[in-house]
C-alpha cells in the first residue's frame, strides 16, 4: 500500500512540476528527457559551429530578405566591421498569391516591401508552430490605403497571405531572431521582394502592373548588394525613399505629406577582406518548395494590384513577446 501511495504522490509531483515549468522546460518523470518549448530551443550545435566559422556573433544583428519567385528566405548576420554577411538561404515551403504587393484584406497576397520586426511581433504561441509578424501594413502600405493584418513568417508549410516554412526551419530562424533581441537589438529588417532584383529579372517584368513599385524596391536591393549595409528607408509623399538623410533636426515624417529636404549619402561599397572565403560562402538549406510561378499560372486567380482573390487570410491573435534582454 505504501508503494502505491508513494507512486501516486510521485505522479502528482510530476504533473505539478510540468505545469509550473510548461513555458520553459518540462522534465519527463518517466525517462528524464527534457522537452524544451520550441521558442526556447537553443541554436543547434552545427549552426553555432557555422556561426563561429563565419566569424559571426550569435547575438549580433540579423537581416532577412525574402524572394517570392525563388521561394527563398535569406538570413544575414552583421559582423564587427558593420557589414552583413550571408549566413543561410532557407527554402520557403509555401507562400500565397502572385508576384506583386498585398493590396487588401482577402487578396491572398504575401506582402512585398520594407518591413520591421520588433520583439513584440514575435509569437511563440502561434497555431503555425512559431511566427513573426513582419509588420504589414507599414507606413507606406497605410498611405496607399492597403488593408490586412497578421502577415507572418511562420511554420506548418501552410499559407494564406504569409510566408510559411517547415517547422524545423522556422525554429532556427526564430532562434536567430531571438538571439539578436537578447543581444540588445530591438528590431530587425525584413525586405520582401518579388524576385532577385537583377537587371535581367526586372527586364522580364517591365509590363507588370507592379513594375513602378518594384523599381523603388530595387533601390533597396541594389544598395544592400553594393554596400552590405541595410539602407535607411523613409516614407513620405506616399512612397518609399531609400538611403536618405534629412537636413536639420527632422525626426518624424508624415507618410502622406511632401518630403522635407534631404540628402542621399554616397554609398560605401563593400570590399571583402582577403582570406574571407568561409564568411562569403553561400549555404543553401535543402527543403520543400511547394509554391512556384508554374503552379500560380496553372491554377490560381490573379490577385495583384488591380484584381483580388476570394480567400480570406487566416488571422492570428495573441501576439507574444520575445524574451527580455
Amino acid at each position: 500500500m505504501s508503494r502505491i501511495i508513494l507512486g501516486n504522490l510521485f505522479e502528482r509531483a510530476c504533473r505539478v512540476a510540468a505545469l509550473i515549468a510548461a513555458a520553459l522546460v518540462a522534465p519527463s518523470c518517466a525517462n528524464n528527457v527534457e522537452v524544451v518549448a520550441p521558442h526556447l530551443r537553443p541554436l543547434p550545435k552545427d549552426t553555432m559551429m557555422l556561426l563561429g566559422r563565419k566569424g559571426m556573433d550569435a547575438q549580433a544583428p540579423i537581416f532577412i530578405r525574402i524572394f517570392k519567385e525563388e521561394s527563398e528566405l535569406e538570413v544575414w548576420k552583421q559582423r564587427d566591421d558593420g557589414r552583413y554577411y550571408h549566413f543561410k538561404t532557407y527554402p520557403i515551403c509555401n507562400w500565397s498569391g502572385d508576384l506583386g504587393p498585398k493590396v487588401k484584406h482577402g487578396d491572398r497576397q504575401a506582402p512585398e516591401g520594407f518591413y520591421t520586426v520588433t520583439r513584440e511581433q514575435m509569437n511563440p504561441d502561434s497555431k503555425f508552430h512559431l511566427a513573426m509578424n513582419i509588420g504589414y501594413p507599414n507606413a507606406f502600405d497605410r498611405s496607399q490605403r492597403r488593408t490586412g493584418e497578421f502577415l507572418m513568417i511562420h511554420g506548418k508549410c501552410k499559407s494564406a497571405g504569409c510566408y510559411a516554412m517547415t517547422d524545423a526551419l522556422i525554429e532556427e530562424i526564430y532562434a536567430m531572431a531571438r538571439e539578436s533581441f537578447l543581444g540588445g537589438h530591438d528590431s530587425f529588417q525584413v525586405h520582401a521582394f518579388p524576385f532577385q532584383m537583377t537587371n535581367e529579372n526586372m527586364a522580364r517584368h517591365t509590363k507588370h502592373e507592379a513594375y513602378p513599385f518594384w523599381k523603388t524596391l530595387k533601390e533597396g536591393y541594389d544598395y544592400f548588394e553594393l554596400t552590405r549595409q541595410v539602407p535607411t528607408v523613409a516614407v513620405c509623399n506616399r512612397r518609399y525613399f531609400v538611403n536618405v538623410a534629412w537636413r536639420g533636426n527632422q525626426t518624424r515624417l508624415d507618410p502622406e505629406a511632401t518630403c522635407p529636404a534631404f540628402l542621399r549619402p554616397k554609398p560605401e561599397p563593400f570590399k571583402p577582406k582577403p582570406g574571407e572565403q568561409m564568411a562569403e560562402q553561400r549555404i543553401v538549406v535543402p527543403g520543400p518548395k511547394m509554391r512556384s510561378l508554374a503552379s500560380i499560372d496553372a491554377g490560381s486567380q490573379r490577385s495583384g494590384l488591380l484584381t483580388t482573390g476570394t480567400v480570406r487570410p487566416a488571422a492570428e491573435t495573441g501576439m507574444g513577446l520575445a524574451p527580455g534582454r
